[in-house]
């Protein structure tokens, strides 16, 4: 699972708790599913952009002391004033944000995807200790892992596609 510097029971609970609607994506995605790469660092989701939504995300992430995030910026990240609020979030395609539970990435519409009405459909509900979490399908990551096209994703893209084709086709 993530790194110790993850506190992802405390990321979920407080989504849970706001009643985010959401799909965790990326390499915490294929972690659940159990494929051999390396840990993540962070946790991505894609919350459903409806205004309510991204209402209680905002709330979520006020609640969870969101900062935002920089390459080469301050560990602790950067304060938002206001606090994090839906009209910042509506616009952006991509958040990084440091949590008092760690690293807390919101994607808004994942690179080779429609967003979140996308990658529901074949999204899948998963255990995660005392949760049960929604999760894109494999095939979803590894879509959206090869439209993004960085090294560290083509990297992991044959231990997924071995891993999908290990789980077969009446397991997806």
């Amino acid at each position: 699972m993530p790194t110790p510097d993850v506190d992802v029971e405390a990321i979920i609970a407080a989504l849970e708790d706001h009643d985010v609607d959401y799909v965790i994506i990326g390499g915490f995605a294929a972690e659940l599913y159990d494929v051999a790469i390396p840990p993540t660092r962070d946790i991505d989701i894609t919350p459903s952009t409806s205004p309510d939504n991204l209402a209680r995300l905002a709330d979520a992430l006020n609640a969870l002391d969101a900062r935002f995030r920089v390459l080469d910026g301050p560990a602790d990240g950067f304060p938002i004033p206001d606090g994090v609020t839906a009209g910042l979030l509506a616009p952006m395609i991509m958040a990084t944000f440091t949590t008092s539970a760690g690293p807390f990435d919101i994607c808004l519409r994942p690179a080779g995807t429609a967003g979140f009405e996308d990658l529901v459909q074949n999204s899948r509900h998963m255990s995660y200790r005392d949760h049960e979490v929604p999760v894109a399908s494999l095939e979803d990551v590894i879509r959206s892992k090869e439209a993004v096209g960085r090294v560290k994703d083509l990297l992991v893209i044959p231990a997924l596609r071995a891993h999908l084709r290990r789980m077969g086709p009446t397991s997806r």
